[in-house]
C-alpha cells in the first residue's frame, strides 16, 4: 500500500479529477482510503465533496497570486511560506510517499513542500492554459500530465481528464430512447442539450429563449439545463427546462447534439460520448475555455461561437443550419471517434506509480 497526498481544489475542474484519481487508487488496491489525505482550502468545493467521498481533508489558506503591488502582495510570500510549512508537516505526519497535484490555491504550497521533502511529485493540468500553481510545479518535477495537446508545460504528457467511472466505464450505457423518456421527452425525436453551468449560463439562456421556436420548428426537442442560480423557464411541449441535472450521463445519452460552455471537464465528457457540439466558451479567466475546445474543432467534431457573438441572429445563422443538416451531424459524430480518453484516471495512477518506483530505485524514497 502507498501513502499519498493529493492537492487541489477551489472549483469542480480541480476537485473532480482529484477525486477520480483517489477513487482509482482505492479501486486498484494501491491505497486504502485512510492512506489518502487531500490538501485543499476551506471555502472551495473540496470542503464538501472530499469528506463526502470518504477521504480526509486538510486545509490551507486561500492565497490568490497578487497581480500588482499592494499590501496583499507584501504579505503574500510570508503567508505562502507558512502554507508550505504546514504541508511539509502534513507530508511528514502522514508519511506520504508521493504528492499529486491538480491545480488550484492549495497546490502551489504543496508542490514546494514536496520539493523540499524530496517527495515524488506528479502534476495534472486540466485546462489548455495552465494556471500559476501548475506552471510553478512543472519546474519542480518531470512528471507532468495534461488533458489537452495544446497545454504548454515542461515535460508534459497528454493523458486526458481523469473522470468518475460512472462516466468513463458505465455499468450499462444509457439508451437514448430511455434517457429521453426519463426527462419527459419523446423517445424517438432528435434532442438538443443546452447546458452552461450556473453563473456561465446566462447568455446561453437568453439566446436560447429567443430561438426555441425556431429549433422546435426543425423537428427537434430541447433539454435545457439553465443553472441553479438562474430563473427556471416553464417547460412546454418539446422543451424541458431543469435547474440542475444530477445525471449528466443520462442527459448526454439523450442528446443528438449539444450547445455548451467549454470547461475542461465538459469538453472531455463530450469527447468521450462523441456528441456533435457547439461550444460557446465562457469569457472569463485567461481564455482557457476557447483553447480547451481546440482538439474537437481541429478534428471537425465541434464548432465554436464566441460568447460575444452568441446572439439570436448568430444562432439562427450558424446553429440552425447545422441542426437541419443530418449529414453534417453524422460527420461530426464520426470525427469525434477516438477523441475521448476514458482511461485517463488509470493512466494517471500508473504515472504516479512510475514516479514512486523511480524514486525508490534511486534509494531516495521509502
Amino acid at each position: 500500500m502507498t501513502r499519498v497526498l493529493l492537492a487541489g481544489g477551489g472549483t469542480a475542474g480541480h476537485v473532480n479529477p482529484l477525486l477520480a484519481v483517489a477513487n482509482e487508487l482505492v479501486r486498484q488496491g494501491r491505497c486504502n482510503p485512510a492512506e489518502i489525505i487531500v490538501v485543499g482550502t476551506r471555502g472551495g468545493l473540496e470542503s464538501r465533496l472530499v469528506p463526502a467521498a470518504g477521504f480526509a481533508l486538510a486545509t490551507t489558506q486561500r492565497l490568490p497570486l497578487p497581480r500588482k503591488l499592494s499590501l496583499g502582495a507584501l504579505v503574500f510570500w510570508p503567508r505562502f511560506a507558512i502554507a508550505v510549512g504546514k504541508v511539509v508537516w502534513l507530508i511528514m505526519r502522514h508519511r506520504a510517499e508521493l504528492v499529486a497535484g491538480f491545480g488550484g490555491y492549495a497546490s502551489a504550497p504543496s508542490y514546494v513542500a514536496a520539493w523540499l521533502t524530496r517527495t515524488p511529485l506528479v502534476i495534472h493540468e486540466a485546462n489548455a492554459v495552465p494556471g500559476f500553481a501548475n506552471r510553478l510545479g512543472s519546474r519542480l518535477t518531470r512528471c507532468v500530465v495534461t488533458t489537452f495537446s495544446q497545454t504548454q508545460l515542461p515535460h508534459a504528457t497528454v493523458l486526458g481528464m481523469p473522470m468518475a467511472r460512472a462516466i468513463t466505464h458505465p455499468s450499462s450505457s444509457p439508451n437514448a430512447s430511455r434517457a429521453r423518456s426519463a426527462f419527459g421527452l419523446k423517445p424517438g425525436k432528435k434532442t438538443l442539450l443546452v447546458t452552461g453551468g450556473s453563473q456561465g449560463a446566462q447568455s446561453l439562456n437568453a439566446t436560447l429563449a429567443a430561438v426555441v421556436e425556431d429549433i422546435l420548428a426543425l423537428d427537434w426537442q430541447i433539454l435545457h439545463i439553465v443553472g441553479s442560480k438562474n430563473p427556471l423557464p416553464p417547460s412546454s411541449p418539446g422543451y424541458v427546462a431543469l435547474s440542475y441535472c444530477y445525471r449528466m450521463d443520462v442527459a448526454f445519452a439523450a442528446a443528438s447534439a449539444v450547445i455548451s460552455r467549454a470547461g475542461a471537464a465538459t469538453v472531455s465528457e463530450i469527447q468521450i460520448v462523441g456528441i456533435p457540439a457547439v461550444f460557446v466558451p465562457y469569457p472569463v479567466g485567461n481564455g482557457e475555455q476557447e483553447k480547451n475546445a481546440a482538439d474537437s474543432l481541429a478534428t471537425g467534431a465541434a464548432v465554436m461561437v464566441l460568447d460575444r457573438d452568441f446572439t439570436p441572429e448568430r444562432c439562427r445563422a450558424v446553429v440552425l443550419p447545422l441542426l437541419a443538416d443530418d449529414t453534417a451531424l453524422a460527420r461530426m459524430r464520426t470525427n469525434a471517434i477516438g477523441l475521448g480518453r476514458p482511461q485517463a484516471a488509470e493512466a494517471f495512477v500508473e504515472t504516479m506509480m512510475e514516479a514512486l518506483s523511480s524514486r525508490r530505485s534511486k534509494g531516495l524514497g521509502a
